[in-house]
């Protein structure tokens, strides 16, 4: 680049900094490059560089959920994807948050509505003999990458079923350090809590026979007593290869979370722009079929923002009672 168009530019930055071009930079707190959550976050920053004006966005690789919802309280992150379990407890403080948790309550969390449900993949290697939960008990078994909804998760499904990690050599593996571990025959089975289908298990069954754990009706309904945020969830047959059969297991919805202290503005734009231009995302992962406004207002555990309390009511949709908790903005009256 030549001094004369060094100097051109650094005029035409000033000229648009002065009429106020500049642009606010979003960070989106998302998970590993092998689950969902960061092409799904990467298509929000799209959304939100094509159509809210005077703001970019990029997505960034995190460990998932508990580490995402820290981001956010602290104001390190501005949106976020977690497990709705997760923020259900940071909210709260319950678990492993608050008084006797590992982390400290995060009650500024506030949601923008849910983007769509996990299935819980309880994955092994077709000649494992590995069939059921039981099967797990001294095997060598990922609950998830450390900070992760996953582990929580996990951990929940293990404990209402009578197994603790006493139980099982665990290992807190990411989704590709997961894939990775079964491949190479370090592991026995993994744990991944993400929207059908991931691309690490996708590459892994092109290399290896997976098998997926089906969960008894008494396992699904020990893990639903345990954790209200659960849900029953199939997992259809023929999306992996060489599983031909559907699988029982547990759903969790995803949240798409800020702070409390969002701006009220921002926080309608960017549900509006998300809703009006789900396509978009869509094309990206087909998990964000499920973002609606319906799904949003029965899956969220916790209230939501103003703004995205100000979307919802403009679209003559009625928001239940727990969802307006903790407003105070003139929207929420």
């Amino acid at each position: 680049m030549t001094a004369l168009s060094r100097l051109a530019g650094s005029i035409l930055l000033l000229f648009g900094l002065a009429l106020g071009f500049a642009q606010t930079s979003l960070s989106i707190a998302t998970g590993g490059t092998g689950g969902v959550y960061y092409p799904t976050g990467g298509a929000y920053a799209e959304v939100i560089n094509k159509y809210l004006e005077g703001y970019s966005a990029v997505a960034e690789v995190t460990g998932a959920s508990v580490e995402n919802v820290g981001l956010i309280s602290r104001g390190d992150s501005d949106i976020a994807l977690a497990l709705a379990d997760t923020v259900y407890q940071a909210y709260a403080g319950t678990g492993r948050f608050g008084e006797g948790g590992e982390f400290p309550q995060l009650a500024n969390l506030r949601a923008l509505g849910s983007a769509y449900p996990n299935a819980m993949h309880i994955v092994t290697l077709a000649d494992s003999g590995i069939n059921s939960l039981s099967d797990l008990a001294g095997k060598r078994i990922s609950v998830g990458a450390p900070g992760s909804g996953t582990e929580v998760s996990a951990k929940a499904i293990l404990e209402a079923n009578g197994l603790t990690y006493d139980d099982i050599d665990e290992q807190f593996l990411n989704f590709n350090e997961t894939a990775d571990a079964l491949r190479d025959g370090q592991l026995d089975a993994g744990f991944l809590s993400v929207g059908p289908p991931t691309s690490s298990l996708l590459s892994l069954a092109e290399t290896r026979n997976i098998a997926l754990i089906s969960m008894t009706d008494e396992e699904v309904a020990n893990a639903l007593a345990a954790e209200p945020t659960f849900a029953p969830y199939t997992i259809k047959g023929g999306l992996y290869k060489g599983q031909d059969a559907d699988t029982t297991t547990i759903g969790t919805p995803n949240v798409i979370v800020v702070a409390a202290e969002m701006d009220e503005d921002l926080a309608y734009k960017i549900i509006s722009a998300l809703y009006a231009h789900i396509d978009e995302v869509i094309a990206v992962h087909p998990s964000a079929k499920d973002t609606t406004p319906e799904f949003s207002l029965a899956s969220t555990p916790i209230p939501l923002h103003p703004g995205a309390i100000r979307y919802y009511q403009e679209a003559g949709m009625e928001i239940p009672a727990k969802l307006m908790e903790n407003c105070l903005a003139a929207t929420c009256q």
